[in-house]
Order: structure tokens, then C-alpha cells, then sequence
């Protein structure tokens, strides 16, 4: 199959990962894959085998995701918006892929819903129509009017074939987090959790014995790192190792190096992290998908701070539903001081080890042999 999905990530990077993910289990089936991709670009997330389009990128002004800022930070301009717009028309009418995904769209990303439109209306058109799915991680941010969930069920209804969840129903059904009709409950595909395979320790052990702190590929996460900073300094006997994402990683971290306690290193998100995972005597991290996949494969204990500015719940959900398994707590940010930190630490490192998971995270796998089959039987 000739296989396009569609992305454009705001703050973090989960979405671009997660599609990035996908790609690469569609190349190792032997499918000819283009993800195109919105947001800023994310020189550290794995593309390997998959063909990245990048449109004018796109970014939230922080959490406020109706105002969309350029690579410039400027207020994105119509002729941005129009360029964008083009380039996906364009993409759909050449490449005429048999098989479409719009990763979150319609469930979110209401703001580019003109150029999504047009992206769908484009596919709608082709001589060959493609089978058009969304796809939605565990958790939704829900809506906060019952209008925007009937905005879904509409677009849904009038272009998609599929909506494919990538978690598991019996653990993280959408319901959880998304008003499920009974017209969009018949066209729920779970595919268990996206993850890429599950990263081997690091072979010179790199990370061992640290606390890794992390938040993400984007440029959240300033309160989490100065409070670990602060815990740090009274925490004069083990190593603290910060990850910083985002654009300006790099000099961020030297920025905040200048004043850091001698134990703590500060350096921008390492292709690495995973495979530090299993040495880490704790991660602290926020509550995002592909995160809480990572904490889970390495078995690593972990302090959650679920990122909730601006009304969000999503993450504070999904941490929520992980810390009844042993070595895992959460913090919420209004709770977040440098003693409650330690004092977090603390319990997590006293409980018990919990053994590194490996079942359910085929989810991109999964992903591809269930549309071969939806591409075969649709009319």
C-alpha cells in the first residue's frame, strides 16, 4: 500500500513520535509510507526508513492552542495557513495513497480544521479512494462543549472509515476521556500501545544510578527541571541528569548549567534515553504517552507530574490510572516542591522492583495488519 499520515504536533513532540512510529512499522511491512508533518521540525526522534514531509511549521503559543505561531513566533499569517493548506492538497492529489491517517484529527486540532478539510475533500475526490482512518492515542483531552463532540461524530461520520485507538479497551477505553456514540463505537479499532520495540540497557550503562529527568520533546516543562534543580541541591549524594527538549535545548541547558549544584548535569534529550531508562535509580518525568510506554518497557521507578496548564487532563488521567503499579507515583504540579519531590523519591525508590513489561506495546503492528484487512474488504 502507498500509506500517508498526516501530523502536526503543537507543544510536544508525542504526536510526531507516535506517527514516526507507525511509519516505520508500515516500511518494515513492506509498504511505501510518507508521514507529513506540521509542527516543528524534531532533529531527535527516530526516522529511520520513513519519508518526512515537512509543511511551514506550525507551533502553540504555549498552551493556547487557537493561536498558532510560526517558525519565527510570529502569529501564523493566511499565507502560511494558505501554504499549508496547498502543499497537503497537493501531497493527496500526487502521491494517491490507498490508505490516509490524520493523527488526533477530528478529536483535536480544531484550528487547522480548513486544511484538513481540504486534505479530506482532496482524498474524497481521488479516482481511487483511500481508506481514510483517524488516529487517537489512550487518552483525549475532552471536549469542553458537547459541540466539539458533535463536530467529531459529523466529520467522522461523512469521511472516515475508521478510528483506530491506540491502547488497549479493556485498560484505557475512550470512553474514558471521550463521549463514545453509538454511530463512532462502530467504527473504534484498539490496537493495543504504540510503542517502537523495547530499547536493551544502555552497554556502558549510562545513567546508572541517576534520577533522569524529562519532559517531553517540546518546551514544556520549565517548573519541573528548576524544582529538580532545587531538590538536587539538597540531594548532594546522587546524580541528577535533566533532558531538555525543545528548539533552543541546547542553549537552555547551558543557561541553566551555570548555576547548577556540581551534581547535576543539564544537556539537551539524548537519542539515548531509553536505554538509560534501565539504569536510572528513578525517572522524573511529565505523564505523556510515549513517556509512560518507555517508564513501563525499562521498568525504571518513576515520580509522574502530570502536565495539566491550561485545563489539562489528559496526562493526570493516564498517571492516575499507572501509579497503582508498584514503583510509581504522582505529583501534581500544584503540589510540586523541591521537598515533596524528594520526599516522592523517597517512597518510590523504598518500594518493591517492578519488572520490566513486555506484552501489549505491538500496537503498531497491530496497526498495520488491521487496515491491510479494512483496505481489502472495503468496498
Amino acid at each position: 500500500m502507498k500509506v500517508s499520515i498526516i501530523v502536526t504536533h503543537l507543544l510536544g513532540t508525542g504526536h510526531l513520535a507516535r506517527a514516526l512510529t507507525l511509519g516505520r512499522a508500515y516500511g518494515a511491512a513492506g509498504h511505501d509510507v510518507q508521514v507529513v508533518s506540521g509542527g516543528m521540525p524534531a532533529p531527535q526522534l527516530n526516522r529511520d526508513g520513513v519519508d518526512v514531509v515537512q509543511l511551514p511549521p506550525l507551533r502553540s503559543d504555549g498552551v493556547d492552542f487557537a493561536r498558532l505561531l510560526d517558525d519565527r513566533g510570529d502569529v501564523a499569517s493566511d499565507a502560511v495557513m494558505t501554504a499549508r493548506r496547498e502543499m497537503l492538497v497537493t501531497h493527496i492529489k500526487s502521491s494517491q495513497p490507498d490508505l490516509l491517517i490524520t493523527e488526533l484529527f477530528p478529536f483535536g486540532r480544531r484550528t487547522l480544521k480548513a486544511e484538513f478539510v481540504a486534505l479530506l475533500d482532496a482524498a474524497q475526490a481521488l479516482r481511487v479512494r483511500p481508506l481514510i482512518c483517524a488516529s487517537v492515542r489512550d487518552i483525549l483531552a475532552p471536549p469542553s462543549k458537547p459541540a466539539k463532540a458533535r463536530l467529531a461524530d459529523d466529520l467522522i461520520a461523512q469521511y472516515y472509515d475508521a478510528v483506530l485507538v491506540h491502547a488497549d479497551g479493556d485498560v484505557t477505553p475512550l470512553s474514558l476521556s471521550w463521549p463514545v456514540s453509538p454511530a463512532l463505537q462502530d467504527k473504534l479499532h484498539y490496537t493495543g500501545f504504540v510503542a517502537p520495540p523495547a530499547a536493551s540497557p544502555h552497554p556502558d550503562q549510562l545513567g546508572a544510578g541517576e534520577i533522569i529527568v524529562s519532559a517531553g520533546g517540546g518546551d514544556v516543562g520549565a517548573h519541573v527541571f528548576n524544582t529538580c534543580l532545587a531538590a538536587a541541591a539538597r540531594d548532594p549524594d546522587r546524580v541528577w541528569r535533566l533532558l531538555l527538549g525543545g528548539q533552543d535545548a541546547a542553549r537552555r541547558s547551558a543557561e541553566l548549567m551555570q548555576n547548577a549544584p556540581p551534581n547535576v548535569m543539564i544537556e539537551p534529550a539524548r537519542p539515548e534515553f531509553r536505554q538509560m531508562l534501565h539504569h536510572a535509580a528513578a525517572s522524573v518525568s511529565l505523564c505523556g504517552y510515549n513517556t509512560a510506554l518507555d517508564v513501563l518497557q525499562s521498568g525504571v521507578r518513576a515520580v509522574f507530574v502530570p502536565f495539566d496548564a491550561g485545563n489539562e487532563v489528559e496526562q493526570g488521567l493516564r498517571a492516575d490510572a499507572l501509579a497503582v503499579l508498584p514503583g510509581i507515583e504522582v505529583l501534581r504540579s500544584a503540589a510540586l516542591t523541591p521537598d515533596a519531590l524528594l520526599s516522592t523519591l523517597h517512597t518510590v525508590l523504598a518500594d518493591a522492583p517492578r519488572p520490566a513489561q513486555t506484552d501489549g506495546f505491538d500496537g503498531a503492528a497491530m496497526t498495520v495488519t488491521l487496515t491491510e484487512t479494512l483496505r481489502k474488504t472495503a468496498p
